[in-house]
């Protein structure tokens, strides 16, 4: 069970090798967590974070999930569940896409809307009864500052956090007043493997920062947390920019 703070004993992350999850797991481990369950597709790379988290001290199982199977989803995520409560579910798996690519080819940007979306909604439904059946917990959903408002420059990726967001959103209230706490955590530009190469945005973070944030938002029950803080007001003001103006940003 969680302690007063809101920092929880086990942890379920859904994307084990994605590097904010293991940020924000090797934090959680350092505080209170014990026990990690690490949901990912088979591979040399699952192991070695948990072979990491381990080392920290934390009993640390690996199970294979696919957010493209979610047909599979109900069988994967429930024997998770049946092995003892878990306090804080992280889905943190995505694909960012290559934009020009994906506008060439549809299938490739299915890929990236199946993923971030459909794949998310079905987890996140799936943890959330879960959760909510053992009366506790914290849904953490790792969505981005992309789908505040669509940019040209990778409209196909933030058009599935836009709708990731919005689900989030939406069941974080059908499930309140349920013991069962969601937050949506909106990171900006993150410098991780996936974004290498990129041009960095203005305000760009790290992982660590990102894992300080939900720590932070964990203790305070928050529903929606901005990485760095200071992204909430830029985006408040590029969301109501009129159409022709945005347009003409070099973003």
């Amino acid at each position: 069970m969680k302690d007063a703070f809101g920092l929880p004993q086990s942890l379920l992350v859904l994307g084990g090798t994605s590097e904010i999850a293991l940020a924000t797991a090797r934090r959680l481990i350092a505080r209170r967590t014990r026990t990690v369950w690490l949901a990912g597709r088979p591979s040399p790379a699952l192991e070695e974070a948990a072979g990491q988290l381990r080392g920290l001290g934390a009993e640390v199982h690996t199970v294979a999930f696919d957010a493209l199977d979610p047909t599979s989803h109900e069988a994967v995520l429930g024997k998770i569940f049946a092995e003892g409560d878990i306090d804080m579910v992280l889905l943190a798996f995505g694909l960012l896409g290559d934009q020009a690519r994906d506008e060439r080819e549809p299938e490739a940007a299915v890929r990236v809307a199946q993923t971030n979306y459909t794949g998310a909604v079905s987890a996140g439904l799936v943890c959330a009864r879960a959760l909510q059946s053992q009366g506790h917990g914290s849904l953490v959903v790792m969505s981005s500052v992309a789908g505040e408002r669509a940019r040209r420059a990778n409209f196909i990726y933030g058009s599935s956090k836009a709708g990731l967001d919005a689900f989030a959103q939406g069941l974080g209230d059908a499930l309140h007043g349920t013991g069962v706490h969601v937050m949506v955590v909106r990171p900006g530009f993150v410098r991780t493997r996936m974004t290498a190469g990129l041009p960095e945005s203005p305000l760009a973070t790290t992982p660590e920062a990102v894992a300080t944030a939900v720590e932070l938002g964990l203790r305070r029950r928050s529903e929606t947390v901005w990485v760095p803080g200071a992204l909430r007001v830029v985006m408040s003001a590029l969301r109501h920019l009129p159409r022709g103006v945005f347009r003409r940003l070099p973003i």
